[in-house]
């Protein structure tokens, strides 16, 4: 199944509200991905890691510098972590 990311945004720490084009929604810990190296390696910074967006062409969340995790991946981490949620029970940073 091809499922895409329709809708990101940062919380706080390393964790990123996720919204999926299937109507499955939670919240999404990535903090082990900011102790990778390569394309990873600049999401350590939170001030960086902070500037994800949510790219319509390809269907998930990514960086200014290219990294971007898989959608596919994304939704097994929200299940994995039992994080599904209702939007009305979480708080966007500012």
């Amino acid at each position: 199944m091809i499922i895409d990311v329709i809708y990101a945004a940062y919380l706080r720490d390393y964790k990123v509200y996720l919204k999926f084009d299937n109507g499955a929604e939670g919240v999404v810990d990535l903090n082990h991905f900011a102790n990778r190296s390569g394309v990873f390696a600049p999401l350590k910074d939170l001030s960086y890691f902070r500037l994800l967006e949510c790219s319509k062409q390809l269907g998930t969340i990514c960086w200014p510098n290219g990294a971007d995790i898989a959608p596919d991946r994304l939704y097994e981490l929200m299940l994995e972590q039992k994080q599904t949620i209702k939007p009305t029970s979480i708080t966007f940073a500012e």
